[in-house]
């Protein structure tokens, strides 16, 4: 995992970031929804190149971005709305990030499974408003017909063997102990145009299958097998993809034992 992990380093894996499905609308209405305290301050953990927090910013009155690529920071940052005034990079894990909060919202999108639970919410806690949220949202294409036919080639290239399709990072952490979950809403579809080629991209922004992971041929050999599966579903050389997102949101808990450091003190 930690190899994997590192693979979001690489400048050709943020790159291909832009290639995934944008969140649908609704999910920054639900989140701006979830807010009930002052100060609206948001912090993203493991924000990449900030598909929520650009989105998201806004929205709100400040949004805090971490994540410990350099990379993705800086893809972010050139990516639309990555300049806001009110959104601020910072390249750090998040269990010893620079927090500035109180925070209203916590958002976690596809990254909290990377992190030391633990430690993570030991961090944030201390810096949340007494009404704040923790929200993991998780988001893709649906109900894709070609997926029979494409998951052996994925399984084939993939670094990460013994994929448990059913795990839930949510009732993981519920589980242990470290969230108070609260409610859960399943976005509605929207559809998503896409290329083949972006569609291809999109699936080495993933740790998995990642270019940096391969030999040159390799690469070559996963493309044109995907290519070939996804051609007689495209027009025009572009798929009709059903997005939706799923978000979970609860109270962070800190364990006993576990340290944090308090929030500072905000002038008005």
């Amino acid at each position: 995992m930690t190899e994997l992990a590192a693979t979001f380093q690489y400048e050709a894996v943020a790159a291909a970031y832009q290639y995934r499905p944008p969140y649908p609308d609704e999910v920054f209405d639900r989140l701006e929804g979830l807010i009930g305290d002052e100060p609206r301050r948001v912090l993203d953990i493991g924000a990449g190149e900030g598909a929520i927090a650009r989105p998201l910013a806004p929205r709100v009155e400040w949004v805090d971005a971490i994540d410990f690529s350099q990379r993705m920071v800086d893809a972010g940052r050139r990516r639309p709305g990555g300049d806001r005034p009110n959104l601020s990079w910072q390249v750090s894990p998040i269990e010893t990030a620079d927090l500035d909060g109180p925070y209203a919202l916590v958002t976690a999108g596809a990254s909290i499974h990377w992190m030391p639970w633990a430690e993570t919410f030991a961090r944030i806690v201390p810096h949340l408003t007494p009404k704040a949220q923790l929200v993991v949202i998780e988001h893709g294409a649906v109900d894709e017909p070609w997926l029979g036919e494409l998951l052996p080639i994925l399984e084939r290239h993939s670094r990460k063997k013994n994929h448990d399709p059913s795990f839930s990072v949510v009732d993981a952490i519920r589980d242990r102990g470290l969230l108070e979950l609260t409610g859960t809403a399943r976005t509605a579809r929207v559809t998503y145009r896409q290329s083949v080629a972006d569609y291809i991209e999109k699936l080495h922004s993933t740790s998995s299958l990642a270019r940096d992971l391969m030999t040159p041929d390799e690469a070559a050999a996963f493309d044109q097998s995907v290519e070939q599966t996804l051609r007689p579903y495209a027009h025009d050389g572009v798929l009709d993809l059903s997005i939706e997102a799923q978000l979970s949101w609860g109270r962070p808990v800190q364990q006993p034992g576990t340290a944090g450091s308090a929030a500072p003190e905000r002038s008005a």
